[in-house]
């Protein structure tokens, strides 16, 4: 039997899919050139965020720009495929929140801090500016979004007896939670600087695998219709 031809939504779906498939590569390759690369940069010590202040600074706030545009249009494809079940409208409206908070990250910077870049003197700001406050707003509204998403999708694997899936979806989001708490405290530990990097890295994880995920269930889906 041939397979029924994608609907154009289906086909817009997946082809926005791919594109946020892109944006956790994206983001942790050109976080970790420049980790290798910022002279001054301490990845025990610093945030990325930092990262977008000094001569280079450009790099950083296009990364935060570009990989939230790519989170945002992954969030969009999953509101066209996902057309029922549990959070189908709840899940993708969050994850397009943390893209929207990554984008507001580009367009607010974080205050120089911490010796970085270097020039600054070491410690916290001594004044925070009004754009370093919004850059805090956006990240902290933007990671709120993709740990209530983790939850939301949690509970429609649950439902859809997927657990592998389901465990995924809930330990990103208490690893991510954990970690963004972690630095919200202000403590400037070592240990929990590297920390918010793993949870990082966890949750890119997670959202990159999410995107694939579905795009390849609605490719399979549609297979199997025609078997």
């Amino acid at each position: 039997m041939i397979a029924p031809r994608p609907t154009a939504a289906e086909t817009a779906g997946n082809t926005l899919l791919t594109l946020g498939s892109a944006a956790g590569p994206l983001y942790i390759v050109v976080g970790v050139a420049q980790i290798l690369a910022r002279e001054g940069f301490d990845w025990t010590r610093h945030a990325l965020s930092l990262m977008s202040n000094g001569p280079w600074g450009w790099v950083q706030v296009a990364n935060f720009l570009a990989s939230g545009l790519l989170v945002i249009a992954g969030a969009a494809g999953l509101k066209r495929v996902m057309t029922t079940g549990r959070g189908r409208t709840a899940g993708p409206l969050l994850i397009g929140i943390y893209g929207l908070g990554l984008a507001g990250a580009a367009f607010f910077s974080a205050d120089p801090a911490l010796g970085f870049p270097p020039g600054t003197p070491d410690g916290p700001p001594a004044v925070i500016t009004t754009h370093g406050l919004l850059h805090f707003v956006s990240g902290g509204i933007g990671f709120l979004g993709l740990i209530a998403a983790c939850v939301v999708f949690a509970a429609r694997f649950r439902t859809e007896g997927r657990s592998p899936w389901m465990m995924f979806s809930l330990a990103t989001g208490i690893i991510f939670f954990a970690g963004f708490a972690g630095i919200a405290s202000g403590a400037n530990s070592p240990t929990l600087t590297v920390a918010f990097y793993l949870a990082v890295l966890v949750a890119w994880t997670w959202l990159t695998a999410l995107f694939w995920h579905t795009e390849a269930s609605t490719r399979m889906g549609r297979s199997a219709a025609a078997a």
